[in-house]
């Protein structure tokens, strides 16, 4: 049996699709079901897809397909399996992801993991794997363009090649974005800014957490 919240997404989404083979929004969710955060509809539709109602589909933003109704809808509105995206609207379509909190461009500083945090990115910026996002805290990437307060749309890896810009952590305690050079004895974490100097480790002192693919700046 289905909660009422389950029962509402659920009657929300198939009302959607019955109209424009498109789901709604993540927040439209939300403040249709009167939510504060988006958290709880992610909680709301692994709920569902446990029980059976509805499937997620890989490698696709917001794709959803209703595999069955509960038998009160069924018997207004028999369900038709439809598919959240198409091709045309994929490209427009957007993807949350989660936003783990700060991370320094400048003095290296703790990165703060919200996992009930998200924020949504067009699908079209990113690409395969798993991604996060981050504020940026600093200013020492700007002639790299990454400024203070812009939101870095990092992919989840632990390595990447030389000349890329990466989250760094170090000495498992401090988190940096910082374009990285490496040699067979020593890490070089460099700034984007001349007023900032490269920090030279050993290799043992820096893990790779993911790259930079895109950011996301917002004008007051």
């Amino acid at each position: 049996m289905l909660t009422q919240k389950q029962h509402d997404l659920l009657l929300l989404i198939h009302e959607h699709l019955q109209k424009s083979d498109i789901p709604p929004s993540f927040e439209e969710m939300k403040e249709a079901l009167g939510l504060r955060s988006k958290s709880g509809i992610h909680r709301l539709i692994t709920a569902l897809v446990e029980r059976g109602y509805i499937e997620r589909l890989p490698h696709r933003a917001r794709a959803l397909e209703i595999k069955r109704l509960p038998d009160s809808l069924q018997k207004k509105d028999p369900v038709k399996p439809q598919l959240a995206v198409n091709n045309d609207a994929l490209y427009h379509a957007a993807i949350d992801i989660p936003l783990y909190g700060k991370i320094a461009a400048g003095t290296p500083i703790e990165a703060i993991r919200d996992e009930g945090t998200f924020t949504s990115v067009p699908v079209d910026m990113i690409g395969s794997g798993e991604h996060y996002a981050l504020s940026v805290d600093g200013d020492s990437m700007i002639k790299a363009g990454i400024f203070d307060e812009d939101t870095v749309i990092i992919k989840k890896c632990d390595t990447a090649e030389d000349g890329a810009i990466v989250v760094a952590l170090v000495d498992g305690e401090e988190v940096t974005l910082k374009r990285l050079k490496r040699d067979k004895e020593q890490v070089t974490l460099i700034p984007e800014n001349d007023d900032y100097e490269p920090r030279i480790l050993e290799p043992d002192r820096v893990k790779i957490q993911g790259t930079l693919v895109s950011l996301i700046r917002r004008y007051n």
